[in-house]
């Protein structure tokens, strides 16, 4: 009974190395929490100082850059883009000849001045020069024989074919009045069966030439058919076109400058051979003989980048500096935009043209061009751009920061359109202001702000 009451007190009694452990784990948990806590703290007021109330209880500044706001001048144009390209002809042509030769004379040199139609190079000829001559030998033909045809025949041929006719008449009742005279001697026994046959011959053959001699009397009498006159018509034309063949053939031996300009290079000597330029140059033949451009007509090739394209429109104003005489400017124009890109290089060809070329411009230098905008493009309340990034939206609207003291200073801006990556801020702004431009994300009113070191 005793030992049965002493385990049942056993089992009453608190363990107390238990709650030791037990305990001891919940402080360490705790513990965590609260460091938890703590990162959570510190992370905020490190990342949002001004929700936190620290921004100006010494917490490092925010580094910035600004931008000066200026109020643009309403008679000046703007600059929206400024790009490099190569000077170029509008037009340069290769000069080639129609036909394959030998060169006989040159009458050009590199950078020589030619105007339109001027003889450049001569190739030998001489046998199209006999074709020539032969082709129009036989048109003098086929013009005498027409010219007969249409005549008609003359009074002598006329008497002469009535003459033939007469004669052939008189030989038939000749030989008709001897074939019967053979015929009653031969009857009575006289003359053989011989005679009779060659009697009887020679009055078939005077007959026909009888007949003959009719059918051309009436032929000289009437003239000539109309389908005969058609022939020597049609054999006339063909003389001709042989003739104008043969005529284009010598002076496709002879190239002429297509335009107005000058020799940009010349890549032939007499004497050598040359094909035409589709033909290509093969066994020693030169596929040309050198080309040209009008230079009163030059233009600058540029790569603008895609992003970049935007700013740029056909007939744009622009002006052109080259790189060799950077002082010069010259008045551009947008004249084409390539209707796609480059691929590989993510770019977007454009050509401007050059108003006022003069001899200071070379093809193939480079040259720097300014894409313009008339202010007149700006509105008339304002004419004052900043960087479309300065422009944040805060719960008053559009805005900017103002760098001012050290600190940012919100102002509620009203924007208008939009151009070329900028905003044109009608209201808010006055000029002379510096914006903040970088470092703007998170930013609050009257935050410590310190500009950039580069």
């Amino acid at each position: 009974m005793t030992d049965r009451l002493s385990e049942d007190l056993k089992s009453l009694r608190i363990d107390r190395s238990k709650r030791t452990v037990d305990t001891g784990r919940k402080r360490w948990v705790l513990a965590a929490l609260l460091v938890l806590l703590i990162v959570l703290v510190a992370g905020a007021v490190a990342f949002f100082p001004e929700r936190a109330g620290l921004s100006s209880l010494g917490a490092k500044p925010r580094e910035v850059e600004v931008a000066m706001v200026v109020r643009q001048s309403g008679g000046s144009d703007q600059v929206v883009l400024t790009a490099s390209g190569y000077i170029v002809p509008r037009r340069r042509l290769d000069l080639a000849p129609k036909v394959g030769g030998r060169v006989a004379e040159i009458y050009f040199e590199k950078g020589d001045s030619v105007r339109k139609g001027q003889v450049l190079v001569r190739l030998e000829d001489q046998d199209v020069q006999a074709q020539l001559a032969q082709a129009r030998a036989n048109r003098e033909g086929a013009e005498a024989r027409l010219s007969e045809l249409l005549a008609g025949s003359r009074p002598q041929e006329v008497e002469r074919a009535r003459a033939a006719l007469d004669q052939a008449e008189a030989n038939l009742r000749t030989t008709e009045i001897n074939l019967n005279r053979v015929k009653q001697l031969n009857r009575s026994g006289v003359f053989s069966r011989q005679a009779l046959d060659e009697a009887q011959n020679n009055y078939d053959s005077a007959a026909a030439q009888l007949k003959s001699a009719r059918e051309n009397y009436d032929l000289v009498r009437i003239g000539p058919r109309r389908e005969q006159i058609d022939l020597a018509r049609a054999q006339l034309r063909e003389a001709e076109a042989a003739v104008h063949l043969w005529q284009t053939q010598l002076e496709n031996m002879v190239v002429r400058a297509p335009i107005d300009g000058t020799i940009l290079d010349r890549l032939v000597e007499k004497g050598e051979m040359v094909t035409t330029m589709f033909l290509g140059g093969g066994r020693g033949a030169r596929p040309g003989l050198g080309g040209m451009a009008n230079l009163k007509e030059l233009e600058v090739e540029l790569d603008i980048n895609e992003a970049d394209i935007p700013r740029v429109r056909l007939g744009q104003e622009c002006t052109v500096s080259p790189d060799s005489y950077p002082d010069r400017k010259y008045k551009g124009k947008v004249r084409e935009i390539a209707p796609e890109a480059n691929r590989q290089k993510a770019t977007i060809q454009v050509k401007v043209s050059i108003l006022d070329p003069d001899q200071y411009l070379r093809p193939e230098t480079n040259a720097k061009v300014n894409f313009l905008e008339s202010a007149r493009e700006l509105s008339a309340e304002s004419r004052i751009l900043v960087p479309k990034n300065a422009v944040v939206t805060t719960p008053a609207g559009p805005s900017v920061f103002v760098f001012k003291d050290g600190k940012a200073a919100c102002r509620p801006v009203k924007i208008g359109r939009e151009l070329w990556g900028q905003a044109e801020v009608v209201s808010g702004l006055s000029g002379g202001e510096r914006i903040i431009v970088k470092g703007l994300e998170g930013i609050a009113e009257g935050e410590r702000v310190t500009l950039k070191q580069p």
